[in-house]
């Protein structure tokens, strides 16, 4: 990783791009520390404090949704109304008609995702000022002796939702202009903000009970050891070995080389359990709309954020996900088709349908080990680290789960692909000059 970024800096087009990215990413980190006018901070820490769902939203936007800031909702909205429309592009036939008109296409399912996201933007701000309304203070008045908090809440949805698309519009100008996709990178940025505050806590309670000392240093061995699975797995891959005949072309032969076909076992990377994780979340915060409803508080008791069944809805929609996500990014038909019309072949496998059906076997086997990977970490590490922080009291079971640390190496991975794909085609540039 070290190597890559010093001969990414070596480069000029590519340190332009890192500098971008990291000009963005520091706009965005500004915004989160940006108050929202009208709402007292330690009122709302003091909801999010007793509120475990409330604290995994505020893990993934940056701690920004617990200070009450201006980028409070962060890249959620967005990445929901992906979600979304992702399935509904298999379920409308309008929408996968669009998929498939080429770039015009995608750009038209681009700004409908966007709207779409706005739309949610005004839903979760909604919903999110009931989880406030004890630190709200009006800030307008009509008259001199007479406060409207109605017109100070609407001042306060009307700045989440600008905020919100502040952050969509990072994300897209990064995934466009910088390194990296530009919505798992901002993420990745508020996970990491959160680790230097949950290790600070750690070391001031050393003070107090010095014992905990060993808790903390439970919690690291741990964290290096889903690090070196998390990188084993994702390196993971299976290579399907492919033939090509010989072919003779006037007084020259062609082909008979032998190369491979990789296939990734965790070819969804973060990807899947981003989606699994807002899905999830999406519901809880439609109902907390309604705090006091029997509604909610049904659902916040079982079936809510640290329920056993919200971890197994959680696993079946990582599984879920991991297929659906496989499915977009491999399609066997079309690498069949590949092959057959380049003169190549399985060793053992006819060409054509058999091609594609045994390849199909192979992803679906692989996608399945993948998916019960990314179940297993995003569950289990989880209760070890609530049982290390006395019940997530430090912010382990939240702040860096084993979610957290999949999106963190998933994504740190992913950029350090980029990077030497980019470095190696600038390399080609300047060989062909």
């Amino acid at each position: 990783m070290l190597e890559t970024l010093k001969n990414a800096f070596k480069t000029k087009e590519i340190r332009i791009k890192i500098f971008l990215t990291l000009a963005m990413l520091l706009v965005y980190r500004i915004g989160c520390y940006i108050p929202l006018p009208g709402l007292s901070a330690s009122a709302i820490e003091g909801n999010f404090a007793s509120n475990e769902f409330l604290g995994v939203l505020s893990t993934l936007t940056g701690g920004s949704m617990q200070n009450g800031t201006l980028f409070a909702l962060g890249i959620l909205p967005f990445i929901n109304a992906f979600i979304i429309m992702q399935l509904l592009t298999l379920a409308i036939p309008a929408l996968e008609r669009l998929s498939k008109e080429g770039e015009l296409g995608r750009k038209k399912l681009t700004q409908i995702t966007r709207y779409f996201a706005i739309v949610l933007a005004i839903i979760q701000a909604v919903g999110i000022l009931f989880a406030w309304k004890n630190a709200i203070t009006p800030i307008f008045s009509f008259e001199a002796d007479l406060e409207s908090p109605y017109l100070t809440m609407a001042f306060i949805v009307v700045m989440l939702v600008a905020g919100s698309t502040m952050v969509m519009w990072l994300g897209e100008r990064i995934t466009e202009y910088g390194i990296g996709n530009g919505s798992s990178l901002i993420i990745f940025v508020g996970i990491l903000s959160s680790f230097g505050l949950v290790l600070v806590q750690g070391f001031a309670r050393v003070a107090d009970q010095w014992t905990y000392i060993w808790n903390i240093i439970g919690f690291l061995l741990i964290v290096l050891a889903i690090f070196m699975l998390i990188i084993f797995m994702d390196l993971a891959e299976r290579r399907v070995t492919v033939q090509y005949s010989k072919q003779i072309k006037g007084n020259k032969m062609y082909g008979g080389r032998s190369t491979h076909i990789p296939i990734r076992v965790n070819s969804g990377g973060v990807m899947p359990i981003i989606f699994a994780s807002s899905l999830c979340m999406f519901p809880q915060m439609i109902l907390s709309f309604w705090p006091t409803s029997e509604a909610y508080i049904w659902y916040a008791n079982y079936m809510g954020s640290g329920t056993w069944p919200y971890y197994l809805f959680l696993a079946l929609f990582i599984i879920f996900f991991s297929y659906f996500y496989s499915m977009i990014q491999f399609n066997p038909d079309d690498i069949a088709r590949n092959i057959q019309q380049s003169g190549g072949f399985i060793p053992g496998i006819r060409a054509g349908k058999p091609t594609s059906d045994h390849l199909r076997r192979i992803n679906n086997r692989l996608v399945f080990v993948g998916a019960l990977f990314l179940a297993v970490l995003a569950l289990v590490p989880t209760f070890i680290f609530n049982a290390l922080s006395d019940n997530g009291a430090l912010g382990f079971g939240g702040a860096f789960s084993a979610t957290g640390l999949l999106i963190v190496v998933s994504v740190a991975l992913e950029l350090n692909k980029q990077l030497e794909s980019q470095i190696m085609m600038r390399h080609y540039k300047g060989f062909l000059k």
